[in-house]
């Protein structure tokens, strides 16, 4: 019997991981669970991802997608006009606003890099990525600064199962933001400490 041409079915399995940890957590993920979901045969899933990890990494790179595209949907982050604390806590707002599977799901492939050292480098990407999005805006180290921070009240949120409070957000991201210097090149007193 000729094989079938399936340019879809890595895409498929891939899906299908994601919806395994969705509904049985990461040790719920192996070939043969993502296999019997994406519903295609074993052999499928370790031709196109040799090893588990290879797989994981699939899974990880989709999920980061989902705040990717609402960093780009916002705009804010390139334009230096808006408040960029009020930009970064809405960013947070309308993701954690999302779908909460997709966000529970990121960052427990995300959390999973502390025991599968390959998932690192994918793991810090996002990171890296929106610190360098906002060096634009702010000094490197503040940029990394205010990604440590969204990444805590994220985590916070999800852990504790409280509601995402966008107005402390903001004031928490103010607070790391260095003052502007008034005219005259002094800085403004009291500012970036509302």
């Amino acid at each position: 019997m000729p094989r079938r041409h399936d340019p879809e079915r890595r895409q498929r399995i891939i899906d299908a991981a994601i919806r395994v940890v969705g509904e049985k957590g990461l040790a719920g993920l192996s070939h043969r669970s993502a296999a019997a979901e994406a519903d295609v045969p074993l052999g499928s899933t370790t031709y196109h991802f040799a090893t588990l990890d290879e797989l994981m990494i699939a899974a990880l790179r989709q999920a980061d997608e989902g705040f990717a595209k609402a960093v780009a949907t916002r705009g804010g982050l390139t334009d230096t006009r808006p408040d960029l604390p009020a930009e970064l806590a809405g960013l947070l707002g309308e993701w954690l606003a999302g779908e909460r599977t997709g966000v529970e799901l990121e960052y427990e492939l995300y959390l999973a890099a502390l025991r599968r050292p390959a998932l690192r480098p994918v793991a810090a990407e996002w990171a890296e990525d929106l610190a360098t999005l906002l060096a634009r805006r702010v000094d490197p180290l503040t940029a990394r600064a205010l990604v440590a921070l969204m990444d805590g009240i994220c985590l916070q949120v999800l852990l504790t199962d409280t509601p995402y409070d966008e107005e402390y957000a903001r004031e928490a991201l103010t607070r790391l933001i260095p003052a502007a210097p008034a005219p005259g090149g002094r800085p403004r007193p009291g500012a970036g400490r509302r």
